[in-house]
């Protein structure tokens, strides 16, 4: 991601230059001359030095136990537990369990034609086809089910947003068309259709919330349209919270839940898996943070949050959400841009173009100061009489300050049909209403 435009990030971080002091001083036990030791504590600290190797690598290997570094220590490699002389061939397992399963997913969209086609009505713009359709962007994907002759694959809605046709590059190089099933801009996820022919791999989901910070993964993908390729990595953090700009506008107006990781994730890895070391999908590749300075803080949705989304998407193409009905600003936002020429507002609902509010904004008493201002009310706040310049300070017993945290409330805890108090400000006067929250029409859209 930027979210979008495979998530990448512009964060601003402090540099401090460290230093490391190069002279170390010497201290306990005085420096003696190997002649001077007996072969019995030579021995001695040889098998204390291969205890310890055998040990840190089975620590590795055992996810991290104590007590599974003792059985995997004493177990013989015929037991079936990876020894750990095999730790290379542990990776090259996990990869290939999963990797026919992982796709490159192509974003076509219509190419630019200069002049209209002959025999197009003026003002009507000529059909578009295959042969029109030019490759835009390209992502990754995992195979997760497989279902009446059909595939079905996971990836990011950033992916696939805006595409006039799908394409699917499976990793023997054949190419299918694809049919979208559904997609999520919130959670940045989306389904994929795909002919099953030929598809045996369908990739095992893991269990994210038995992550721990320093187990290792890998990622799997399509970065920088190289194709099938991998990285590894440690799990950095397994429960990260970033605040992302749905709407693209540099104003952080949601949250999303994520794995960090300093696993390699590049453009085109979004919507690839990240898997652990049994070859299980852990998490989905999202995005990562790019700015000078930065390295290896890469983000993966956790599975355990995606497989809902991604049911709900298979059941209805869509995940269906409470609806409000306005279009806002954040009133910080509007009070930071009067001395910079305005900016471009959050939507709550959408991706409505909206006019900043005037010079002549909303009047509110000197005690509010934290709120979104209504720069459009439609459907059900529409007619429950909400209007233009009005500041919504609470949700029920909600306070609200940002569109962040409107959409945080009504999203997690209303329900479509629940009933909802908005109480907010008009003419400097606090005002509320009730109404009903409804589900989101297509031509709302």
């Amino acid at each position: 991601m930027g979210l979008f435009e495979d998530e990448f990030y512009s964060t601003k971080i402090s540099r401090r230059a460290s230093k490391t002091s190069r002279k170390q001083k010497m201290s306990g036990f005085p420096l003696r001359s190997r002649k001077d030791w007996g072969a019995g504590r030579l021995a001695l600290l040889s098998g204390a030095s291969g205890a310890a190797i055998v040990l840190v690598l089975a620590l590795a290997l055992g996810g991290g136990s104590p007590e599974a570094a003792v059985e995997t220590a004493g177990t013989p490699a015929a037991s079936g537990l990876v020894a750990p002389g095999d730790a290379i061939q542990q990776t090259v397992a996990a990869s290939s369990k999963v990797r026919p399963a992982v796709v490159s997913v192509v974003n076509e969209q219509a190419a630019f034609l200069p002049q209209e086609q002959e025999g197009a009505e003026d003002g009507a713009e000529a059909p578009q086809d295959s042969a029109d359709l030019q490759p835009a962007s390209v992502g990754s994907g995992v195979i997760f089910a497989k279902k009446d002759g059909k595939a079905y694959l996971i990836t990011n809605n950033h992916v696939i947003e805006g595409a006039a046709g799908l394409k699917v590059v499976l990793i023997d190089g054949e190419t299918r068309p694809a049919k979208l099933v559904g997609g999520d801009y919130i959670t940045d996820l989306a389904v994929l259709e795909i002919d099953g022919e030929g598809i045996e791999t369908i990739a095992e989901m893991g269990d994210s919330a038995k992550l721990q910070s320093g187990e290792m993964v890998m990622a799997i993908g399509n970065p920088l349209g190289l194709g099938d390729s991998l990285s590894m990595g440690i799990v950095s953090k397994t429960k990260q919270i970033i605040p992302v700009s749905l709407s693209q506008d540099g104003n952080y107006d949601w949250e999303q839940e994520v794995i960090q990781t300093d696993a390699s994730i590049n453009q085109g890895n979004s919507g690839g898996p990240l898997i652990d070391m049994q070859g299980r999908v852990i998490g989905i590749n999202s995005m990562k943070i790019s700015d000078i300075g930065v390295e290896g803080v890469g983000f993966a949705i956790p599975v355990n949050n995606a497989m809902p989304i991604v049911d709900q998407l298979m059941k209805t193409g869509a995940v269906p959400r409470p609806y409000l009905g306005v279009y806002t600003l954040d009133l910080a936002s509007y009070y930071a841009q009067q001395g910079l020429g305005g900016g471009v507002p959050d939507a709550e609902d959408g991706d409505a173009a909206a006019e900043s509010p005037s010079s002549g904004g909303p009047k509110l008493p000197g005690e509010v100061t934290a709120g979104v201002i209504v720069l459009e009310a439609v459907g059900p706040a529409s007619e429950a009489g909400l209007q233009f310049n009005d500041v919504i300070t609470k949700l029920d017993d909600q306070s609200i300050g940002s569109t962040m945290e409107l959409r945080k409330y009504l999203y997690g805890k209303k329900r479509i049909g629940d009933k909802i108090k908005v109480t907010f400000y008009r003419d400097g006067k606090p005002d509320a209403v009730t109404f009903k929250l409804q589900d989101k029409s297509e031509e709302e859209e």
